[in-house]
């Protein structure tokens, strides 16, 4: 397979990706809310990359193999659960031992307490029952819609780079494009955070191809694309439903904390660089993923 076949690859894999995907940032933008039909808009749009990847692999007459379906090895699997989790404990950690934002949040654990329909119990308990079933039902539920996304960005979009592009310029360009694509819901739907415009943007254009060296590795190191599925959820829901409602926003909070602030960035960067002294431990593995996909 020539670099023109991978190109092409490449480029209808995007244009599926933002034709499709095109559909639902409309239906967002019109309601103004990425939880827009009950949440079924922003599913839908997680779907489209996975969606493109497999007309793509139909229109190179490539098979939906080569996307990467088996599990590996478990120690990654379990590594690509736990690093979101251990970078989430050190930006709010940081967050909160440097007061930018306090915890815990008494509506977040009044609002537990109560769905949890067990009566009156302390704070601690509230939260601790939080966290378990944030790390195990919350985890697993967001599968369900990180795979749509992963199937494209980590099943496709990678190793596809990975045929023409070092391992830093795969996380990069595949960084970007995963940025590109949020670039709609982020400047004219609700998917940012409260602070300006000039603040949140730029932080997201490079949190995304920074951690992207973490997806990256995970993924040509373990020939599966699980990996990111499982990296996928396991941020999301530790970010966005445990770590951030817990934490107390006193104005300053949402600079440092979250997925457009500044501490998750530092972290981010120092990820990479970890990741990128690593990369040596990937040449087979990639030479492997040519071979595999038929180059």
């Amino acid at each position: 397979m020539t670099w023109a076949n991978h190109r092409s690859g490449v480029l209808v894999f995007l244009l599926f990706t933002f034709g499709l995907s095109s559909i639902f940032y409309f239906l967002i933008i019109r309601s103004g809310h990425v939880g827009g039909g009950g949440g079924s808009y922003a599913a839908g749009l997680m779907w489209c990359p996975g969606v493109a990847a497999l007309l793509t692999c139909k229109y190179l007459g490539r098979g939906i193999d080569s996307l990467g379906w088996r599990w590996g090895k478990a120690r990654y699997q379990a590594a690509s659960y736990l690093i979101p989790l251990g970078y989430a404990i050190v930006t709010y950690g940081f967050v909160w031992l440097t007061k930018f934002g306090g915890v815990p949040n008494r509506e977040f654990v009044d609002g537990a307490t109560k769905d949890f329909g067990l009566g009156v119990m302390p704070a601690w308990a509230s939260i601790a029952l939080s966290f378990l079933f944030t790390a195990t039902t919350g985890v697993i539920a967001d599968c369900a819609t990180t795979l749509g996304e992963e199937i494209g960005w980590r099943g496709f979009l990678v190793p596809e780079l990975a045929k023409r592009y070092s391992f830093a310029g795969t996380a990069v360009i595949s960084g970007v494009v995963w940025a590109v694509w949020h670039f709609p819901i982020l400047l004219f739907a609700d998917y940012h955070a409260p602070t300006p415009t000039w603040y949140y943007f730029p932080i997201f254009i490079l949190t995304l191809p920074a951690i992207s060296f973490v997806w990256t590795w995970m993924r040509l190191r373990s020939g599966s694309l699980w990996t990111g599925v499982m990296l996928h959820a396991s941020h999301n829901t530790f970010m966005q439903q445990f770590f951030q409602p817990l934490t107390i926003d006193n104005t300053r909070t949402r600079y440092v904390s979250g997925e457009f602030g500044a501490a998750l960035l530092v972290v981010a960067i120092l990820l990479a660089a970890y990741f990128w002294t690593r990369r040596g431990e990937l040449e087979g593995t990639v030479a492997d993923q040519v071979r595999l996909l038929g180059a």
